[in-house]
């Protein structure tokens, strides 16, 4: 006899962390049965679930024999892999969210997904809270840093746009916030290296995708020496996990990293100031 009543995923495969990580938060992690290699929040989820992919590739034998209910994706980066999971009868759902309402929005729609909606709107009031204390934090600053976040670096690619909003939430002037609507890193680059250097930036954020930052490799690109960024040491690595997944590390660890880097601006020029 056929069931008329609707289920929930009961078997889940994530293919980025993000939503890994959400799903821990909500008491959800025994719905998972797959991960992404590049996964490290929360750190032993690696170890108790199986990889099934990086980010631009995944193993769809490995995951089909996985039999998931649901495979979780993000953006159109993942959008062949999906593909491939759809013509082979697997059901997905890909999230497409560049923003910090987007990943709000996220968490509340997986939320509701596996049954865990109530949990899901607690994580989103708590995570607002915190939001809303680094605002009121940044409001409170007297001088707001111009601040130059850069993804990569060769060639230089600007900040995308959540992050570009947690540095205004966070009380700095993002110098490059008109390249933060492009959701393509393609669009986000920047033709021509020196026009850094017309922005003057005060504080220099950098996560390179996952390769670890050279600030060597920065203070000798040419005419960048007399940025103020560079000038007074204010080069900050943010790493990729915190800052470049669009879940709730960027909401915690990546506004905290963004609001330490900006204090210790502020507390250098006031120092400075008060000479």
């Amino acid at each position: 006899m056929i069931s008329l009543s609707p289920s929930l995923p009961q078997r889940i495969i994530c293919l980025t962390e993000e939503t890994t990580e959400t799903l821990y938060e909500l008491g959800a992690d025994s719905l998972i049965v797959g991960v992404s290699g590049f996964t490290v929040r929360p750190k032993h989820a690696r170890k108790e679930k199986p990889t099934v992919s990086t980010y631009l590739d995944a193993n769809i034998d490995k995951i089909l024999a996985l039999e998931p209910d649901l495979v979780l994706a993000w953006s159109d980066l993942q959008a062949d892999i999906c593909a491939a999971l759809v013509r082979a009868g697997v059901e997905v759902m890909c999230f497409n969210h560049r923003s910090v309402e987007g990943i709000l929005s996220m968490i509340i729609r997986l939320g509701a997904l596996v049954g865990r909606a109530p949990e899901a709107d607690a994580y989103v009031h708590k995570l607002m809270q915190r939001l809303q204390q680094c605002a009121q934090r940044g409001n409170e600053r007297k001088r707001k840093p111009h601040v130059y976040f850069e993804e990569w670096y060769d060639p230089l690619i600007t900040g995308i746009c959540w992050v570009s909003e947690l540095i205004e939430l966070c009380g700095g002037i993002d110098v490059f916030a008109d390249n933060r609507h492009f959701p393509d890193a393609k669009r986000r680059i920047l033709a021509d290296p020196m026009e850094v250097v017309r922005r003057s930036p005060d504080v220099m954020l950098a996560s390179w995708c996952g390769k670890m930052f050279k600030p060597e490799r920065v203070t000798v690109r040419e005419g960048w020496q007399d940025i103020p960024a560079l000038r007074n040491g204010f080069m900050t690595e943010i790493h990729s996990s915190v800052i470049l997944q669009p879940g709730p590390a960027a909401l915690t660890e990546g506004v905290d990293a963004i609001m330490h880097a900006l204090d210790t601006w502020e507390k250098h020029s006031e120092h400075k100031a008060g000479r």
